[in-house]
């Protein structure tokens, strides 16, 4: 394995049972992994005993791999997340390293260029939360195989100012996937992007919209 040189700074963090990260403090009251730490927090949230988090707060000191083959695009994301502690890769080997040697709260993959998919398999396999941030793959195919692959979130690259935001829905949501929230937020994009009938043309969507609204 090749030096990873400043990496070697960037402290390990220990993985829960189920593979997701306990740092944030709201995740670890009374419970042993974010999943239960989340359902105390939202009765929490819910009983009016604790206010919301902005996305700064809920971002703070959290270790974020950015992996894109266009240099100004992880610039990009370090100048959004100044919040927290962000390494950079710009290939797929160098991504496939970080991946493999450390731990991170939350990984950003693009999917062109970078062979984002098997990073995507690898960091899923590692028990990170991924998001897939992405301007040329930006299909439905390309979201029916992110979420297939175990990706927690799926967005365009023209949101990337609004990164944080959508950051933070993934920590409060324990590291799970937040596809009910993103469609909330981005549907009419998705829709103006890939038609307004771009779910009912695949089942896969119908039945997924249908399992997301289960679950609400």
């Amino acid at each position: 394995m090749g030096k990873l040189g400043p990496a070697a700074r960037v402290p390990a963090k220990p993985l829960g049972e189920d593979g997701i990260l306990n740092q944030n403090p709201i995740f670890e009251m009374g419970s042993k992994n974010n999943r239960s730490g989340f359902t105390v927090y939202r009765s929490l949230l819910q009983k009016g005993e604790i206010e919301v988090m902005d996305s700064e707060s809920l971002l703070k000191d959290k270790i974020v791999l950015a992996v894109d083959d266009e240099v100004d695009v992880t610039d990009t994301i370090v100048e959004v997340l100044d919040m927290c502690l962000v390494r950079k890769a710009n290939d797929y080997e160098t991504a496939r390293q970080l991946l493999m040697s450390y731990t991170f709260d939350i990984v950003i993959l693009d999917i062109m260029g970078v062979n984002g998919f098997e990073l995507l398999k690898t960091s899923v396999k590692r028990g990170f939360p991924t998001v897939m941030l992405t301007a040329y793959a930006l299909t439905p195919e390309a979201l029916e195989k992110s979420i297939k692959l175990g990706a927690v979130s799926f967005l365009p690259k023209e949101k990337m100012s609004d990164l944080d935001e959508f950051l933070a829905d993934v920590v409060l949501k324990g590291g799970q996937p937040v596809w009910g929230k993103l469609f909330d937020k981005l549907g009419e994009f998705f829709n103006k992007r890939f038609g307004p009938d771009w779910k009912q043309r695949n089942k896969f969507f119908e039945d997924f919209e249908e399992s997301i609204k289960s679950e609400k």
